[in-house]
């Protein structure tokens, strides 16, 4: 349930000139999008804790749900699971390896609900309730395998109350009531040991809490430090915190803090980047390796136990590699291997053999595939900030091996969201079908994406449409400088932020780019804000008030219209594409309406795909291969890049089209009889 702080998809098409076909770079036969974009065969593997079971996710009657069979016979899983028609995108194992625990919500309004299915039996269990209600995961032990600390708001929407529920009877027991905490960290036996609350200048704080409920400060700190600042985990035996740390220094490092003497002591860190991750033992829960993730993601070991097994790895995983899972003895692991131009695979590490055996892959129909390899930049922003970036080309395009393709190309500038999340290194499914097509494609971290120190990060408050979107047009300059991209033919195109940064574009600069793919992108930041759900509410003034703007206030609320792409319609001279789930919590449907309705009413041509049952983004694989099909054919029109017939691929989406359905060539006849 781990997702980005708001996700938007929105999507708009607005034809003004004729688009004239442009050369693209040559490129293998076209990959079907159904193999990219549709279910994967297999992924997520995970061993139970004594390591005789394997579980993981994998299509069921179309929809992905969990299988589960003995680690030496996976030609006999069985699926454990039966939800539809909205996949399973997660799942654990309980403690005590009987059962496998999931969420699910409906129709993606991230109203999250808790079951558990008893692997012997089939028997399930709904934990939680179904409506306006969402739940969390605290915390789970193996000292206590019968039970979970899970957070509900079905007291009160703002704050989760923290109850223990028993697995086998679904029972659950109030722990604590909450008026003040955004979460929480408890201890190996279940204990609430330290709540997490924002302060009102939009730092941090954590509160230590007694068996009673009484809290006191434990340690604050301030708005520079607030995102890069924060406690990972606790012993087993309750005598460690460890936490990631910015104070006195620009990137979070690893220390482990004494609770009786509350003296910290280093572990490690880079100067170049946070702490991103750690491999922590199963049973002791003590840092073995942490992980560092400038341009590619490196592992440290912190204990001599895996000093070997991390030196194995490096040598022979032959690509970045994470673990996935571990067994109660910590022997075995299962592994996700990214090689980048294959598609990513799975493994059973053994720790005792030093051997890999290789599980299966998430998209085996891509095997023998000519994918596009992925380079890492440095781009430098126009006021000296250094830009960590990815490109991809079209196989064939970078004959010499510069890391640039002989002629220049059709390019989109592909967008991440959060906007405080990061692109990363790696199999990219967006990339590899783009640079199939023909297109390079360039993502950038701009400044406020996370992972890279926190001046990076904080160099972006209060710079949405500003510096930001400065870094995205300095990205597209060096591009076409480097005779990577043809000035009159780049894309912008993203989801969530990179849905904002789109129209941000097509309306703040524009004549910077040839069109737009907006998804899940707010239109204006005060709507935005004002329609957060809820259980946002404790962050808000950690994130949202300080970094963008405050909209109770005056002078904020007019700072965030003049940098909202709904006061600048106008200026919308491009083609625009917008796709939006009609039950996104984070980024409303509302956000979509109101910029095409704005469109129409200046008679701005517009096309809007809408999906009913989804929210923020497209999960349903039949939605999914749908809009980037519509988006091909808008990118082909105006980038001039390759295409693939629509064929079947509108065939068991929700797909609605209310505005612009003729734009994109067999779109029209797709959405007859969706309206």
């Amino acid at each position: 349930m781990k997702r980005a702080l708001y996700a938007v998809a929105a999507v708009t098409l607005v034809a003004t000139t004729p688009m004239a076909s442009t050369a693209v770079a040559q490129s293998p036969d076209l990959i079907p999008r159904k193999l990219i974009f549709g279910n994967p065969s297999r992924l997520a593997p995970k061993l139970s804790p004594d390591g005789k079971s394997l579980a993981w996710i994998a299509p069921r009657d179309g929809v992905l749900n969990v299988w589960v069979a003995p680690v030496g016979a996976l030609a006999s899983a069985k699926p454990v699971t039966d939800e539809k028609p909205r996949p399973i995108m997660e799942y654990w194992w309980s403690p005590d390896g009987t059962r496998i625990v999931y969420a699910q919500d409906r129709g993606g309004n991230e109203n999250w609900v808790l079951y558990g299915v008893d692997v012997a039996t089939g028997t399930q269990i709904t934990y939680t309730d179904a409506e306006k209600v969402t739940v969390r995961v605290i915390g789970a032990s193996p000292k206590v395998p019968g039970s979970i600390l899970i957070g509900l708001n079905n007291r009160v929407p703002q704050f989760h109350d923290v109850y223990r529920l028993d697995l086998a009877s679904g029972k659950r027991e109030l722990v604590l009531k909450n008026d003040r905490w955004a979460g929480f960290l408890a201890d190996w036996d279940l204990n609430v040991r330290f709540g997490f609350r924002q302060t009102p200048a939009g730092g941090a704080a954590i509160d230590r809490i007694a068996a009673d409920g009484k809290a006191e400060l434990f340690d604050e700190f301030g708005a520079d430090d607030a995102f890069t600042t924060g406690p990972l985990g606790i012993t087993a035996d309750g005598k460690t915190l460890y936490v990631r740390d910015s104070r006195g220094r620009d990137t979070s490092g690893l220390f482990a803090l004494d609770l009786a003497t509350g003296k910290p002591m280093p572990i490690g860190g880079s100067a170049k980047a946070d702490v991103a991750g750690v491999i922590a033992h199963p049973t002791t829960g003590e840092i073995e390796a942490y992980g560092v993730n400038y341009l590619k993601k490196e592992w440290v070991p912190v204990a001599a136990s895996v000093k070997d097994d991390i030196a194995f790895l490096n040598r022979e995983a032959k690509g970045e590699w994470n673990v996935v899972s571990q067994t109660r003895d910590n022997r075995k692991w299962t592994l996700q291997v990214d090689r980048v131009s294959e598609p990513v695979t799975f493994y059973l590490y053994d720790r005792d053999a030093k051997r890999l055996t290789r599980l299966f892959t998430a998209r085996p129909d891509l095997e023998g595939r000519a994918l596009a390899p992925m380079g890492t930049l440095e781009i430098r922003s126009r006021d000296g900030l250094v830009l960590p970036s990815y490109l991809s080309l079209p196989p064939g395009a970078d004959r010499n091996g510069d890391g640039k393709p002989e002629q220049a190309l059709p390019m989109v500038l592909y967008v991440h969201g959060g906007p405080w999340a990061r692109d990363d290194y790696g199999y990219n499914s967006i990339h590899q079908w783009l640079a199939n097509r023909g297109y390079a494609v360039l993502s950038v971290n701009y400044r406020g994406s996370t992972g890279l120190g926190k001046s990076f990060l904080n160099a972006s408050t209060r710079e949405f449409a500003g510096k930001m979107h400065d870094d995205l047009l300095d990205a597209v300059d060096w591009a076409v400088t480097e005779g990577v991209a043809r000035k009159d033919k780049v894309a912008i195109m993203g989801g969530s932020y990179g849905g904002y940064a789109t129209l941000v574009g097509l309306t703040f600069t524009p004549d910077a780019f040839a069109c737009g793919v907006d998804i899940v992108g707010p239109s204006n930041l005060v709507t935005l804000i004002e329609s957060f759900p809820p259980y946002w509410a404790p962050i808000l003034e950690l994130s949202w008030y300080p970094r963008v703007g405050d909209p109770r206030k005056e002078a904020d609320r007019k700072d965030l219209l003049a940098r909202s792409p709904i006061t600048r319609v106008d200026a919308i001279r491009k083609p625009l594409l917008i796709g939006q789930g009609a039950n996104d919590p984070r980024v409303t449907q509302k956000e979509s309406d109101q910029i095409v309705a704005a469109m129409k009413a200046k008679s701005i041509p517009v096309t809007y795909a809408l999906y009913p049952d989804e929210g923020h983004g497209f999960a349903r694989p039949e939605n999914r291969t749908s809009f980037f099909a519509i988006t091909e054919g808008f990118l082909a029109k105006c980038l001039g890049g390759k295409q693939e017939p629509v064929g079947g691929d509108f065939a068991g989406s929700s797909l609605k089209v209310p505005e612009g359905a003729d734009y994109v060539p067999g779109l029209k006849e797709a959405a007859a009889g969706r309206m």
